[in-house]
């Protein structure tokens, strides 16, 4: 078991996902890295789909009352085993009465932690996530609080040798501005072509308004085309008849101001998206912080299709060398 001695800013039990309800309005929830994620379950020799812990900006403080193997993945918020400092992206042991600590964010902002075994929490619709809006799944379908006992799941398949690590290469660098990578539609249309290529032009600032539902962004203000407003969609130019938000689509709600949807988000609704951030690219926008700067960077179908080809079989090519390894 480990204990929450404190919670952290924001710290939830997620997985991959509450993945066949989009339909019925349910967002999958889940991992916003969904990268750094998967490879920390690999490191400690999980099941695919094991549930760990989130960790937004500052980390909690987590006694562990049993010996394990953890690791930690994602952006580098200083973890620390009894107040010395550990590696990232390696299994580490930890022995009954050890305290995982962290320090001040430095990169990126969410880190994971995977322990041998999953967090075991009860599935809800096939899935271990922590929705808070609804207040479903995950520990009490909240954050943790000062107080919560978690208890180590057997969703372990096979054992880990401590000190394990992914190699360098494959470990996401966090440069700045952040670049993203964007497919436009499926409303661009709605937008006039200065405004489309201002959108592009434009390096993005994260606004205080950025959290697992979506991030709102400040630059510059866009224009879309005059129409009489067909039946059924409201009186902004920015409004449509509605339709379904793909996860990572972007809105822009009167012309200002670009809200990009993320795992928590309502799953539809009647704003224009004009743009959205290609799946893999989802892992790296998980990382960007309030008043960092975004640029988007439109590609076709197709070759989103191959980054997305390219992300799966990097993630095969890990799990590989880590069974390798041990």
């Amino acid at each position: 078991m480990i204990k929450v001695v404190k919670p952290g800013l924001e710290t939830t039990v997620q997985d991959e996902g509450r993945i066949g309800y989009y339909n019925i309005g349910m967002p999958p929830a889940g991992a916003v890295d969904q990268f750094a994620y998967a490879v920390g379950n690999m490191l400690v020799g999980n099941e695919a789909g094991a549930a760990s812990l989130e960790m937004t900006y500052m980390g909690p403080e987590l006694q562990f009352q049993q010996d394990g193997v953890i690791t930690l993945t994602g952006g580098y918020i200083p973890p620390k085993i009894n107040g010395v400092e550990v590696p990232m992206w390696k299994a580490i042991s930890v022995s009954s009465g050890d305290v995982l600590s962290f320090g001040i964010v430095k990169h990126g902002a969410r880190s994971y932690l995977a322990v041998a075994g999953g967090i075991s929490v009860p599935p809800l619709m096939g899935s271990r996530s922590t929705y808070t809006l609804c207040g479903i799944g995950g520990y009490d379908g909240r954050p943790l609080k000062a107080g919560d006992v978690l208890t180590i799941g057997r969703m372990r398949a096979r054992a880990v040798k401590a000190g394990t690590k992914v190699p360098d290469k494959w470990i996401p660098s966090i440069t700045k501005p952040h670049e993203i990578r964007i497919v436009m539609g499926l409303c661009s249309y709605r937008l006039t072509d200065e405004s489309k290529a201002l959108f592009l032009q434009t390096e993005w600032t994260v606004t205080p308004e950025a959290n697992r539902v979506g991030y709102r962004l400040k630059g510059e203000r866009l224009g879309f085309v005059p129409r009489d407003q067909p039946f059924g969609a409201g009186s902004n130019p920015s409004n449509v008849v509605d339709l379904g938000y793909p996860i990572g689509s972007i809105q822009i709600p009167d012309g200002v101001e670009p809200i990009a949807l993320l795992n928590d988000a309502v799953t539809g609704g009647g704003y224009a998206t004009i743009a959205t951030i290609i799946s893999p690219d989802l892992s790296r926008f998980a990382q960007v912080k309030t008043g960092e700067k975004v640029r988007f960077v439109s590609i076709s179908y197709e070759e989103a299709r191959q980054v997305r080809i390219d992300f799966k079989q990097r993630l095969t090519q890990i799990n590989e060398h880590l069974e390798g390894a041990m």
